[in-house]
């Protein structure tokens, strides 16, 4: 689905990441993961296609990224940023019909299939009941959950998320990514997300990327990447493993100084 070939990224004069060979299959859900800083939103970005990148480049389904037209680009990938200013007084039924406006070569307004597909969205989202508010009124959690909302309205093969548990509730961020799990397995989806907690990543991901932060970089399937010595070495700081039945548990190691 996308490929990145001896992609490069930088930071003013800092290399973030550098010669990524990476290769996203279809219906795979990828994590990825490093600290703050490490270039894992530009990342993103740039395979959404909002940043070029500082040196090789990405392709989607063997196409160069920059040769896709916008609106056959917006069928193929939806992109959750990482936060979202909402400067105007939308319902949030109207924030979601506007995921559907790539369909709209030959019409403006939404029709009833979109309707529909925004209202099954919401309704994912446990977020049906708002659809007549005002976007800005709505909490956090509320809004991120829009915001995903809107990503599957868009109904595109390949998911490109940042954080999509920012600001959610414990039974709401398990919520979330059992969707995205279940979208992988059932849909053959592709999933690509950043995120900070190393068991939501662990529970759903078939594979990870790891990223240093100055231009070193690990791909693989989870059992092969999410291991303790080599998270702690990505992750600046010692991270122990619990098995607890068949699941794992990953947690900080406390200081010792």
């Amino acid at each position: 689905m996308i490929r990145t070939y001896q992609l490069g990224l930088q930071a003013g004069s800092r290399t973030l990441l550098e010669n990524l060979d990476w290769r996203i299959g279809e219906g795979e859900c990828w994590s990825i993961i490093g600290r703050n800083g490490a270039g894992k939103s530009t990342l993103l970005r740039t395979l959404a296609g909002l940043r070029d990148p500082d040196a090789g480049h990405v392709t989607l389904q063997g196409r160069a990224l920059v040769d896709w037209p916008l609106a056959a680009l917006a069928r193929q990938r939806a992109f959750l940023a990482q936060a979202r200013h909402d400067a105007f007084s939308y319902r949030v039924i109207e924030t979601v019909l506007s995921a559907r406006h790539p369909y709209h070569d030959n019409h403006y307004w939404e029709g009833s299939d979109d309707q529909r597909i925004a209202l099954a969205s919401l309704a994912s989202m446990e977020v049906a009941h708002l659809a007549e508010r005002d976007v800005r009124s709505l909490s956090g959690g509320e809004r991120q959950r829009v915001a995903i909302a809107a990503m599957l309205a868009q109904d595109t093969p390949i998911l490109l998320l940042d954080e999509p548990a920012n600001a959610l509730d414990l039974a709401h961020q398990v919520s979330v990514m059992g969707l995205l799990s279940r979208l992988c397995r059932e849909q053959n989806k592709t999933v690509v997300m950043v995120g900070h907690d190393l068991n939501l990543a662990h529970g759903i991901s078939s594979h990870a990327l790891l990223l240093m932060g100055d231009g070193g970089w690990r791909a693989g399937p989870v059992a092969e990447v999410m291991q303790a010595s080599i998270l702690g070495d990505y992750l600046g700081h010692p991270i122990e493993i619990i098995e607890h039945g068949k699941r794992k548990i990953f947690i900080p190691k406390e200081d010792q100084t």
